[in-house]
Formats: C-alpha cells, structure tokens, sequence
C-alpha cells in the first residue's frame, strides 16, 4: 500500500515479510509508522521489515524502526525484525535485531512461535467479557500459569467491558505467554483513548476499571493505531506470589 511518493510499504496475508523500498524522507515517517502499525495490529505475529530497497535521510529508518518496536513490545506475540543485507538503512543500531539474510530472519522469526497466542474476535455484547475470561482462564492452564488466572481474568474484564460501554465496535483479544510474563491485548476499532485519573470517588459507581488494571498488571496502556487502538497489559507470577505471600 502507497504511503508516500516515494515510498512504499507493501505486504500480503501470505508472509511475514513487510517490504519497504524507495526513499524514506522525515515528512514520510508517520504515514509508514501507520502502515505498519496497521499491519502488526490486523494480523497477530511479529514481522520482517525488509529495507533492502530503503534509502533514507541520516537514520530515519533506525529511529522509526525502533521507536515502533518499542511501542508494540508489550503486544501478545509481537515483535519486529529487520532484514538489511548491507546495512545500508540502519547502519550499525544496536536497537533493532538487524538479519543479513531471509533465512536469518525466518529463523528470528521461529524463535516466537505463534503456537504460544490465542485469540478471539468478539462482537461488543453483554456476554464477550464472559468468553475472554475462557480464553485467559484456558491459557494460564496450558502455559503452566494458574495464579495468574485471576488477575489477568480482572484485566481483560475490564478492557472487554470498556470496548462493550464506550467503543461499541467488534474486538479482537489476544493472550500469550513470554518469559515469565502474560501479555493480554483488546483491540477495538474506536480511536477513543481510555482516560485513568487515578482513585475513583468513594460515591462514583463507576470509573475503576483502569484501576483494576492498573492494580493487577505490572504495566499496561493504550496505543493508537489508524483505525482504533490497542490496550494492553503485562502480568507476571512473581508479583503475584509477592501479593499472595
């Protein structure tokens, strides 16, 4: 898809591998920022940034690179990679998993198996937050995580439920385990950004739901892409035996 006169990002639902090619100028930068965002968010998985056809001014291509892979880092079972042979677009960056080759970064790319995500797509009814419990539930279950069943089943109530009062849009939730850690993401097609003030007032009967969220997960947030957002949060057992001891 064209995001710019002279540059390009073109990719299919067959592959992993996202191509960039042409000249990548600074006033470029966010329209290939949302294609990609676009891309890593519609289709679970990390992905292959492929700049071998990339020329671009100074390190923009490093910085955008990186600066994106961070904001998807505590995504369920996303991650980027970057295929550069030469090391012509991003030189010698230490921020970015910089592969030589396609078989390099296909073997990246086996090394975060897809067999560790589960996801369902959910209509914005009373009964999804119901489902997304069964899936989480079902998940800690088979990654060997049962303490965490509960809060993570707190958090995605919450971020379910937030979809189901305030978007209205059909959602997607994703769970995987990595490291010690289970990430938990609902996206939605609203562009609203969910707003934590902190403690509720005593006398409010509602607005703690990010609270809840923000109490269970070690972090979590909200990032925007082109056509809705994706909240996330992070989960880890350690700090919830600290809770329980």
């Amino acid at each position: 898809m064209p995001t710019d006169a002279r540059c390009l990002v073109e990719s299919d639902e067959s592959s992993a591998v996202v191509r960039l090619s042409g000249l990548l100028e600074p006033t470029a930068v966010g329209r290939v920022r949302d294609a990609l965002l676009a891309r890593l968010s519609t289709r679970p998985g990390p992905i292959v940034v492929d700049v071998t056809r990339l020329r671009a001014t100074g390190d923009t291509a490093v910085r955008l690179l990186a600066e994106l892979r961070r904001t998807v880092a505590d995504w369920p079972a996303t991650d980027l990679f970057v295929l550069d042979p030469t090391g012509a677009a991003t030189g010698a960056s230490g921020d970015l998993p910089v592969c030589a080759s396609l078989d390099e970064a296909t073997a990246a790319l086996a090394r975060t198996p897809m067999a560790a995500l589960l996801t369902v797509d959910l209509s914005p009814t009373v009964g999804a937050a119901r489902r997304a419990r069964e899936l989480v539930s079902d998940g800690c279950a088979r990654w060997g995580v049962p303490e965490l069943a509960e809060p993570a089943t707190i958090a995605v109530t919450e971020m379910v439920n937030n979809v189901v009062a305030h978007a209205g849009t059909p959602m997607t939730v994703l769970v995987a385990p990595r490291d010690s850690a289970l990430h938990v993401a609902v996206r939605d097609h609203s562009r609203r950004q969910p707003a934590y003030a902190g403690l509720a007032p005593l006398t409010s009967t509602g607005g703690r739901g990010l609270l809840l969220i923000d109490t269970v997960a070690r972090r979590w947030g909200s990032t925007p892409v082109p056509d809705g957002k994706v909240v996330w949060c992070v989960l880890y057992a350690e700090d919830e035996a600290r809770y329980r001891g």
